[in-house]
């Protein structure tokens, strides 16, 4: 079987931990994959449906049996030799209460941003006459040697838009008629955004809740055990 799925996600909520504290969760819904290309060691998933969707995208799918339109494809890993293409793979297959998982996305973009919101640069003095670099970066090299600026020196530009992982996020609730899996804390992204949900293990220490106790109903008494001892005497 396989250990990650796509989906997409929908809002945040609060709900209730295994420990019973109260905690910030992620909805995201993750509706059946598709098995679309079967390759060595992975295979490719198809994911979403819309309107418009180019030929050879269309006659991709129609290889394996679908009809359906496909948005989205992830080439992801392959445990096993049993999933043929075409294979419909929901979200109870995979995931569980108590797993932890690595949910990867597209994190929000904030446009052009300086070192101090980007970086998290403190800034120049603010006394000593220093009346217009309380947020310059300073110094960004030395001069004849190297008598460059190396390569990926923090500076400012355009922040966000990049693909961004949160790790070891718990699993709290998956509801799998809706196709919701509610994740312990924040994903990136922003609503509606496109994510990956990797199953990465079960989370240290986790204690499944307690099963709810299912009353029975009390069995009504018979009318013949309720009926006085001579009864049967009195109808002869």
């Amino acid at each position: 079987m396989i250990n990650t799925l796509l989906g997409t996600k929908k809002n945040m909520t609060s709900t209730y931990d295994s420990r019973g504290r109260r905690v910030g969760a992620t909805i995201v819904e993750i509706a059946p994959n598709f098995v679309t290309q079967i390759n060595d060691n992975s295979l490719q998933l198809g994911y979403g449906t819309k309107k418009s969707v180019k030929k050879p995208q269309l006659g991709h799918t129609k290889k394996v049996g679908l009809e359906q339109p496909i948005r989205w494809f992830r080439e992801v890993e392959k445990n096993g030799d049993d999933i043929q293409p075409g294979t419909e793979i929901k979200l109870d297959q995979v995931f569980s209460l108590g797993d932890a998982v690595r949910v990867t996305g597209t994190s929000k973009g904030k446009g052009f941003q300086g070192g101090v919101r980007r970086w998290g640069f403190h800034g120049g003095p603010k006394t000593h006459g220093q009346s217009d670099r309380h947020r310059a970066p300073g110094s960004i090299g030395s001069g004849t040697t190297p008598g460059r600026v190396y390569k990926g020196k923090k500076m400012a530009g355009h922040m966000g838009n990049v693909k961004s992982s949160a790790k070891n996020l718990e699993v709290v609730s998956l509801d799998k008629e809706k196709n919701l899996l509610t994740i312990k804390g924040a994903v990136p992204g922003a609503t509606g955004g496109f994510v990956m949900v990797t199953k990465l293990g079960r989370v240290k220490g986790y204690t499944p809740p307690p099963e709810e106790k299912v009353e029975e109903p009390e069995e009504s008494p018979s009318p013949m055990a309720s009926a006085p001892e001579g009864g049967e005497q009195n109808a002869s």
